[in-house]
């Protein structure tokens, strides 16, 4: 197993590379984009460059993974970027990994922040020893509408200044309610609250301690499908497993499958641990009523449970930890060490 680089914190005052590795949403929706950008330096005291993928269209990166793979590549060999920061997430990021020099990458360690399709780019640098952050896009995080909240704002602080992320705790708050970017008065609007329950503990009892792997379910579950650039099982053993899943709302039987797919593949039972974020239960194209939203999050996050501890009974399993597509979250590294503790009710990323 190739030993693993946590890229060097950030200063502020520190330039960041914006790239456009995945989708190009901030082409159709250049104000969303912009306040992004507003708030990476007026909140956070960095400077974004903005690659040339950064507002390229769509039909552009589709016809184009080399280019994305080009942006990559730039921002983490040049001197002067100490993150990088991806603009939003999308559907077709694994075109782009055959094109990427993964030594390239691991001679000129740089943050990289990204979820979703960002998977890819994850689990990518993660087999080159890279630790990566899962959160802190453009468009999604940086651009929230209304005020920017507490808990965000503080995991995107220590994503980028700190060596690690540290103990981290259930944010008071949180939303999956996407407001429409076609009206940019929306960006004022603070999307509806609900009260965070907590984290919910299943599984085994034993005290856990790995490096992280994993990200998006369905990103993780194509990668799978590929093969082209995932690790060998033997190299999961003893790792934690971190799984989210996206606005597509998948339903349990299509959860089901995915995980069915990853047991009999041998790899669930060689985890340590099971770190599941919070499940978003509506999306800009599908609404729902609060006792729905419960309803189908508590059928997947069961599901999940069900086939997770189907074949790997004695590890721990989080559920409703703040990551992934609600906010607020906290970007938490993959490749990066984690700590769970069930009796004490402590996760702490070192």
């Amino acid at each position: 197993m190739t030993d693993f680089i946590a890229p060097p914190p950030l200063e502020r005052g520190d330039k960041v590379a914006i790239v456009a590795p995945a989708s190009g949403l901030a082409a159709t929706f250049p104000h969303v984009y912009e306040r992004g950008l507003e708030r990476i330096r007026s909140v956070f005291d960095l400077e974004p460059v903005e690659f040339p993928t950064a507002k390229k269209d769509d039909e552009f990166l589709y016809a184009h993974p080399e280019k994305r793979a080009e942006d990559i590549e730039e921002a983490f060999a040049a001197p002067d970027i100490s993150g990088v920061i991806a603009t939003i997430g999308g559907n077709d990021q694994i075109r782009v990994l055959n094109h990427l020099d993964g030594e390239l990458l691991r001679e000129n360690p740089t943050r990289f922040y990204g979820i979703s399709d960002n998977t890819n780019l994850a689990q990518f640098l993660w087999n080159h020893g890279l630790v990566s952050y899962y959160g802190g896009h453009v468009l999604t995080e940086f651009a929230i509408p209304g005020p920017l909240p507490e808990y965000l704002e503080s995991g995107l602080r220590s994503a980028f200044f700190d060596d690690s992320i540290g103990p981290i705790q259930p944010a008071p708050e949180f939303t999956d309610q996407d407001l429409g970017w076609d009206d940019p008065e929306n960006l004022d609007q603070s999307p509806e609250m609900d009260g965070n329950p907590g984290w919910s503990w299943h599984g085994g009892q034993a005290f856990a301690k790995g490096r992280t792997w994993g990200g998006n379910l369905e990103v993780t579950y194509l990668q799978l499908a590929a093969n082209q650039h995932v690790p060998s099982p033997e190299a999961l053993d003893g790792k934690v497993l971190l799984l989210e899943t996206s606005e597509e709302l998948p339903e349990p039987g299509v959860v089901q499958r995915m995980l069915l797919g990853m047991g009999e593949r041998g790899l669930l039972e060689r985890f340590d641990g099971l770190l599941v974020g919070r499940i978003k239960a509506r999306s800009h194209l599908v609404d729902r009523s609060k006792d729905d939203r419960e309803d189908y999050r508590e059928r997947v996050r069961q599901t999940i449970i069900d086939i997770f501890t189907m074949y790997n009974p004695t590890a721990p399993v989080v559920l409703n930890v703040d990551f992934g597509h609600t906010n607020p979250i906290v970007p938490v590294p993959i490749g990066g060490t984690v700590t769970i503790d069930p009796k004490a009710n402590e996760i702490s990323f070192d």
